[in-house]
């Protein structure tokens, strides 16, 4: 059992008022959950403050309260911490009370907008077929070895993600690869966290609702790689034009990949089909069964990600041939008797929307059509919402608009907002059907023979978010249902 004067080992405190000798049995940040003797921590966040809810927590019997700004009515039998930074102060606590996990791990750490769940969800799969206990936390699915765990956000708050890491020494692991936002490293969810390394994708419009503008939303991925020690390494797209900024002021070692341009790990596509991707990756050709260009970057930066960790060149290839990616990232289903191909994808930016259809238009024959389904979520960045409508439409031959996750918006004006950005001549190709599964089945109805519908933007998720409820929804179950009952 932890003392607070353990875990507050590298924490500076601006003023303690109380025993540090007091014993920690509980952390939280959410005063609901806190348990009596536990710790709560009051951080600020985008929708509410922890400092209002002291007095709640010191009901359900907190003993110690980590905070900014002190409470007015201090109580004797409590002890009182003022940090600077609640948020920061949460990772390096819940890191020391978790008895330092990172140090027994290699964490790899993937950011950018698209690709960080197929890279980590790859790098996982790899090192465990390579034999060796890892860890994954990520947008899908968390795992503990072999074992899963529900997954709720990108990257979980600075005491879940410590208590992961934690379960995942106690379980022998050896590596850990997880999803790193842009918000996780804006709110210090990862403060305390000790990188093995890091992997950036790309980074495109996203987030925008958040981080404002984008010079900030660059910025703040930039800094994961800033943090980084010099004993980790910093792995980087080169292709894309902000690739190299995140190497700019890293201590960390300074490594790129490309399928452009001159880079530490270089790939080459040599065939790019429905069936897979035969790639030459430092001079070694292999034959991959994930398809499509986007895929590519994310197979090289598995493979130089695998080497700088100290795996050997054809070890990691021929594992990798042998590899599918994550669940809702191209997933496909094949109608029984129209041949009319179905392809959930997470697609859910502007950029990832036109890499999908893109490599769909590649593949597609003369004669067929391509019909795709997409919304856009509410309460997030609204300036993509016409941008999204645009780019199904114009690499399409048929766009239906529907609902996404509407939150607390109202799904009509989402669409409203979607359909401003198109043409005349795009309207007319486009339909507007607000209830996604009703979308979904249109899109089937319309299809001809050996057509192909594409459902972009909820991927793997399974429910749909309305007015703060989240009902049952899953876009693959809704695909195979009306294929099915075509089929009959």
């Amino acid at each position: 059992m932890s003392t607070l004067k353990d875990i507050l080992v590298n924490v500076n405190p601006l003023k303690v008022l109380g025993s540090t000798a007091a014993t920690v049995g509980s952390l939280s940040i959410d005063s609901r959950k806190v348990t009596v003797g536990g710790t709560f921590i009051a951080v600020r966040g985008t929708l509410s403050d922890g400092h209002a809810f002291i007095e709640k927590a010191l009901e359900l019997g907190a003993m110690v309260i980590i905070c900014e700004t002190l409470p007015d009515i201090i109580k004797e039998d409590i002890t009182y911490v003022q940090v600077a930074d609640s948020a920061q102060a949460t990772g390096l606590i819940a890191d020391a009370f978790y008895g330092f996990p990172s140090k027994k791990l290699k964490i790899t750490g993937i950011t950018g907008t698209n690709g960080k769940t197929t890279t980590a969800t790859l790098l996982y799969q790899l090192f465990e077929s390579l034999e060796h206990k890892c860890g994954l936390i990520s947008t899908v699915q968390n795992f503990i070895h072999d074992k899963a765990e529900v997954s709720t956000h990108t990257t979980p708050d600075a005491i879940s993600i410590q208590a992961l890491l934690a379960s995942m020494v106690e379980a022998g692991c050896t590596h850990a690869f997880m999803e790193v936002s842009s918000h996780a490293v804006h709110q210090h969810r990862i403060a305390g966290i000790r990188f093995a390394g890091g992997v950036f994708t790309n980074i495109t419009h996203d987030h925008l609702d958040y981080h404002k503008t984008f010079d900030e939303y660059i910025r703040v991925k930039k800094q994961f790689f800033d943090d980084l020690p010099p004993s980790a390494f910093a792995l980087t797209n080169a292709d894309d034009k902000r690739g190299l900024v995140m190497l700019q002021n890293t201590n960390a070692l300074r490594c790129t990949y490309s399928l452009r341009v001159p880079a530490t790990i270089k790939g080459k596509v040599l065939e790019n089909n429905l069936t897979g991707l035969v790639m030459n990756i430092d001079k070694h050709e292999a034959y991959l069964r994930m398809i499509g260009t986007f895929n590519a970057y994310n197979l090289l930066a598995v493979y130089g990600a695998a080497k700088l960790l100290g795996e050997k060149d054809m070890d990691i290839l021929a594992i990798l041939s042998k590899l599918k990616g994550a669940a809702g990232r191209f997933e496909t289903t094949m109608s029984k008797n129209d041949n009319i191909l179905g392809i959930v994808d997470y697609a859910h930016t502007p950029d990832a929307l036109i890499n999908v259809l893109a490599t769909i238009n590649q593949f597609r024959k003369e004669g067929q059509q391509v019909i795709t389904v997409v919304g856009c979520g509410g309460d997030r960045d609204t300036t993509k919402r016409p941008i999204m409508a645009q780019v199904a439409c114009k690499h399409s031959s048929k766009a239906i608009l529907t609902s996404d996750n509407p939150r607390s918006e109202d799904p009509e004006i989402i669409l409203k907002e979607m359909e401003a950005g198109l043409t005349d001549s795009q309207k007319r190709k486009s339909i507007k059907i607000t209830d996604r599964k009703e979308a979904i089945k249109v899109a089937i109805t319309l299809a001809q023979p050996g057509d192909i519908i594409l459902i972009a933007g909820k991927g793997h998720e399974t429910y749909q978010e309305i007015k703060g409820v989240k009902h049952h929804f899953d876009d693959r179950e809704i695909l195979l249902e009306t294929f099915e009952s075509l089929n009959k």
